[in-house]
């Protein structure tokens, strides 16, 4: 079961993005909720995480800038992006894992995120 990514678009340096992930809907299992990215040239690396028991994370290059946050009557994560940075350039990927459930690895499709300075 896929996610499903809204969000993104092209800002310039200093502003402000918003990503939307619509994650799995089940009654059984419940699901830890990651944003990674990969810019050009690199490699898919974390971003922010939330765990199914509301732990968040944060990679040390966004503290204080982004903001990992959810619905759970949604099933929707989202990504708040403030003070952009050329370097944040990006695809952005939602991603879902289940352990208890045994499931891993939910993608989204990715949603790019391009910042100008």
């Amino acid at each position: 079961q896929a996610q499903v990514q809204s969000g993104g678009g092209s800002v310039e340096a200093g502003g402000s993005l918003r990503l939307s992930c619509i994650g799995p809907n089940s009654t059984y299992c419940t699901y830890a909720m990651y944003w990674y990215r990969q810019g050009p040239g690199k490699e898919r690396e974390f971003v922010s995480g939330i765990d199914s028991r509301g732990g968040i994370r944060h990679a040390d290059s966004v503290k204080g800038r982004f903001t990992i946050s959810s619905d759970n009557a949604k099933n929707t994560i989202y990504l708040q992006m403030n003070s952009l940075k050329a370097e944040d350039t990006a695809m952005y990927y939602c991603k879902a894992d289940s352990p208890g459930c045994r499931v891993w690895d939910l993608w989204g499709q990715g949603t790019q995120v391009t910042v100008s300075s």
